[in-house]
């Protein structure tokens, strides 16, 4: 169940994933958490707060949390939502009322899961997200790039101002830079930059003079070390990254979304995706290396944030896989929880009103019927999802 910016909802005696051996009472109010106290009923002034608390939210539907665990709204970092094939000329052979709705179901999915903010790596425009989330009455909160660039943009610094420019009139907030190959390019080749340092250097500086955030494609290689050199906000895939250049991540406050789960599908000959045995071979040497670059970025003292990079019907909803992913890596529950909320929050900018169960905040959060930390698959831990709440309503997320 998908709950949209509730009015006045309590729970009471609730767990909050990742933190033991207490119960905590939320108050939320016109979809923010307006009350975070520990439960304390076992003492006068214990009995004293919930008489005050229930007097106050006498018309707000009080849920007994004495088996249930709450966690903020997940965030990924870094996925497709307008995308409805791994090959962009299947999607353009459909007709577009079929692509809308494939859209349009990619955000529902995508929310029952429990990811309840995205930001969108390339292909939806924000005047498409909105239209979505309008129509169709799915409350994703969506960040967009509307524009990746990469190879075909390596014209110039004049040609880059005025693609950029069209960016920004987007309303995008976010600037995507494809700064190596990926699966689609030959392996000796799939480091070598796309763009020329100056290209790449004018491309994070404009951003920021306008108010917008970078991320860069970068399977390794030397835009890595832009990335660092230039203050992008995040690097994604890397699973070349070096220990030296996951240090001068670090110093430099980049952060570092992997996006794991994806290459592991991609190298799955029965997989869903099906792909050809080249491009099984590409991702099954990513899958290598990723393992060790998660290591790196996390001695180093690299944040690390949740991204999937799905983009089809297969794979939208299954958004969990990559926290499996990153535990198989090496990454603690407590640095994988951390990666999908509180972390992704400050990668996004939005660390202040995102990412946790906190007063003060959005009332993003996800409703479990058993514990997380004890899932031992996806698919166990996407069963115990009893309900999504979001902050917000389809009119505030589609407002001009």
């Amino acid at each position: 169940m998908i709950l949209k910016k509730p009015e006045r909802k309590s729970f009471r005696n609730i767990a909050i994933v990742g933190i033991s051996d207490k119960r905590f009472d939320i108050e939320i109010e016109h979809g923010r958490f307006v009350s975070v106290t520990e439960t304390r009923t076992e003492t006068r002034e214990g009995f004293e707060k919930e008489e005050s608390r229930t007097r106050e939210f006498a018309e707000a539907e009080i849920v007994d949390g004495s088996d249930l665990w709450i966690s903020p709204g997940l965030i990924d970092l870094h996925t497709h939502m307008a995308w409805t094939d791994f090959d962009h000329s299947d999607q353009d052979k459909r007709d577009p009322a079929e692509v809308e709705i494939m859209q349009a179901q990619a955000f529902e999915a995508t929310l029952r899961t429990g990811v309840t903010t995205v930001r969108d790596a390339g292909g939806l425009t924000p005047r498409t997200a909105k239209h979505l989330v309008r129509h169709y009455r799915h409350p994703l909160r969506v960040d967009n790039a509307s524009h990746m660039f990469g190879s075909d943009d390596a014209r110039g610094i004049d040609h880059l101002k005025r693609k950029a420019d069209e960016v920004f009139a987007s309303g995008a907030n976010w600037i995507k830079i494809m700064a190596t190959g990926g699966l689609g390019a030959p392996t000796e080749q799939v480091t070598d930059p796309t763009l020329s340092e100056e290209e790449f250097a004018f491309l994070v500086r404009y951003a920021h003079e306008h108010g917008r955030r970078v991320f860069v494609h970068a399977w390794g290689g030397v835009a890595i070390d832009w990335a660092a050199r230039y203050g992008a906000e995040s690097i994604e895939h890397g699973m070349f990254l070096t220990p030296d250049q996951a240090g001068r991540l670090a110093e430099a406050n980049v952060a570092f979304v992997p996006t794991a789960s994806i290459y592991r599908i991609a190298a799955d000959p029965r997989g869903v995706l099906a792909l050809p045995p080249v491009i099984q071979d590409r991702a099954a040497r990513a899958v290598a290396a990723h393992a060790q670059a998660v290591s790196h970025a996390e001695r180093a003292g690299v944040r690390i944030g949740f991204g999937t990079d799905y983009a089809t019907p297969h794979l939208h909803g299954r958004n969990l896989q990559e926290l499996f992913t990153l535990l198989e890596y090496g990454l603690s529950r407590k640095a994988v929880w951390a990666a999908a909320t509180s972390d992704a929050a400050v990668i996004l900018g939005r660390g202040g009103e995102l990412g946790r169960i906190a007063e003060g905040y959005l009332s993003d959060a996800v409703v479990f019927g058993s514990d997380p930390d004890l899932a031992r698959s996806e698919e166990e831990l996407r069963g115990s999802i009893l309900s999504v709440l979001t902050g917000a309503d389809e009119e505030e997320l589609a407002a001009d």
